[in-house]
C-alpha cells in the first residue's frame, strides 16, 4: 500500500503512536482506534496486569485496524521492564554489557524479543544508545551499556539481531545522545553544551555505525546549543533531524519523537503546536503516551496544518510512505503470535532467569 491510497486524515493517523489508560478495551479507546487509525499504540505498566490480558488487549487493537499497527512497549531490562511482574525481571543493560560476550548480548535481545512477541507486541523501543557518562549516571543508571561508543555499538548490534530473530523491531534512543545530560527530560529539558566534533566522534558514533540496522530512531527532548545556536530540543530541530540524521549520517528509517507529553517538550509550547513542529522539523512520527485530550488535539492540529499547507501535506505523505514501507517489509509484522499458554510463559520465565544467573556468573572479577 502507498500513502496516496489513503485519505489525508488516515495519512496523519499513520504518523501517530499513542498510549492510553486501562487494561481492557473501552469505548473511548475503540473510538480513537476507529477514528484515528493510528500507526500504533504503546502499553505501559498501567495497561499490563497479566500475560493473557496483555495479549488480548494487543490482539484487539490489531484486529481493529485496517493497516497492521505497531504494537509497542519499552523493555530494556533492569529498571525499564514492563513485564517483570508477569513473566520475570530481565537483567539490566549495564550488567549484560560488562560480561563482554556478543552471544550473551544477542540472547538478551532474543529473550526480551520472545517475551514481548508472546504478548502480542511487535516493536520494542530499545536499545538505549546513550553513552554512560558520569554526568547522566543518576538519570540513566544501569540503562547504558558503556561510556565507550564502540562497546555500545557491539552490544546494540547483537541485541538488535536478537530482537529481529524474535520478529520484533527495535529502536535506537535517545538521538543524538543523553550521555552528557544531568536532567531527566521527563521533568525538564537537558541542555548539553558539547561541541559537534566530540558528539560526532562519541555520542553519534552508534547511530552512524548502526544506521542501516535501526528500524526506528527516537529523538530526545534535549538541547545542544553549541550545535544549533539555540535551545530548541533535538525533537523540534530541523538541523538535527534533517541535516544531521538524514543527510550527514544517511539514516533512512523512521524518525520518531520521544513522548511529547514530557516536560522537555512541553516547555516549548502547547501539545498541538509541538506535534506540528516536530513533524515540520523532520520527524516521521510523534508519540503521545497518556492524555486522551492531548492525542485528539494534536491529531486535529496536524490535520488542519496539512489541509492549509500543501508543502506540509506532501511531507506527511512522504512520512506515511516510510511508515507503510516498514510495515510492508517487516518479517511477519502483520500477524499476532498465538495466545501464550502456561507452558510458553514457564519457558520464558526459565529463559529470563537463566540469563540473569549467567550474567552474575560471567561478570569479570
Amino acid at each position: 500500500m502507498k500513502a496516496n491510497q489513503l485519505t489525508l486524515r488516515h495519512q496523519v493517523g499513520q504518523l501517530l503512536i499513542f498510549g492510553f489508560d486501562g487494561t481492557e478495551p473501552s469505548k473511548s479507546l475503540d473510538t480513537m482506534l476507529r477514528t484515528l487509525q493510528p500507526a500504533g499504540t504503546i502499553l505501559f505498566a498501567r495497561n499490563i496486569e497479566s500475560a493473557q490480558q496483555t495479549y488480548t488487549l494487543n490482539a484487539h487493537i490489531h484486529q481493529s485496524q485496517h493497516i497492521a499497527p505497531f504494537l509497542c512497549v519499552d523493555l530494556e531490562g533492569g529498571t525499564v521492564d514492563r513485564l517483570r511482574n508477569i513473566i520475570a525481571h530481565a537483567p539490566d543493560v549495564a550488567s549484560i554489557a560488562k560480561a563482554g560476550d556478543k552471544e550473551l548480548f544477542k540472547r538478551h535481545g532474543r529473550v526480551i524479543g520472545e517475551e514481548v512477541r508472546a504478548l502480542g507486541f511487535n516493536v520494542d523501543f530499545a536499545p538505549v544508545l546513550d553513552l554512560g557518562y558520569e554526568a547522566s549516571q543518576k538519570v540513566l543508571t544501569s540503562r547504558t551499556a558503556s561510556a565507550d561508543a564502540k562497546k555500545v555499538i557491539e552490544y546494540a548490534r547483537s541485541f538488535l539481531e536478537g530482537l529481529l530473530a524474535a520478529k520484533v523491531l527495535g529502536s535506537g534512543k535517545h538521538f543524538p545522545g543523553l550521555g552528557e545530560g544531568n536532567l531527566d527530560s521527563h521533568n525538564g529539558m537537558p541542555v548539553i553544551d558539547k561541541a559537534f566534533k566530540r558528539l560526532w566522534k562519541e555520542d553519534l558514533l552508534p547511530y552512524r555505525e548502526l544506521r542501516k540496522r535501526l528500524p526506528f530512531v527516537m529523538v530526545a527532548h534535549a538541547a545542544y546549543p553549541a550545535v544549533t545556536k539555540d535551545e530548541l530540543p533535538a525533537s523540534l530541530s530541523s538541523k538535527w533531524m534533517r541535516d544531521i540524521l538524514r543527510k550527514k549520517i544517511g539514516y533512512e528509517g523512521l524518525i520518531v519523537s520521544d513522548d511529547l507529553e514530557m516536560g522537555g517538550a512541553l516547555v516549548h509550547g502547547p501539545i498541538e503546536d509541538i506535534s506540528v513542529e516536530t513533524l515540520r522539523a523532520g520527524a516521521d512520527m510523534f508519540l503521545i503516551c497518556h492524555n486522551e485530550d492531548f492525542i485528539w488535539r494534536s491529531y486535529e492540529a496536524v490535520l488542519r496544518a496539512a489541509e492549509k499547507d500543501r508543502r506540509f501535506a506532501s511531507q506527511i505523505e512522504g512520512s506515511c510512505n516510510r511508515v507503510l514501507r516498514l510495515k510492508g517489509k517487516a518479517r511477519d509484522f502483520d500477524t499476532v503470535a498465538k495466545a501464550p499458554n502456561e507452558s510458553t510463559l514457564a519457558k520464558l520465565r526459565t529463559q529470563v532467569e537463566k540469563l540473569r544467573a549467567e550474567v552474575v556468573n560471567d561478570l569479570p572479577m
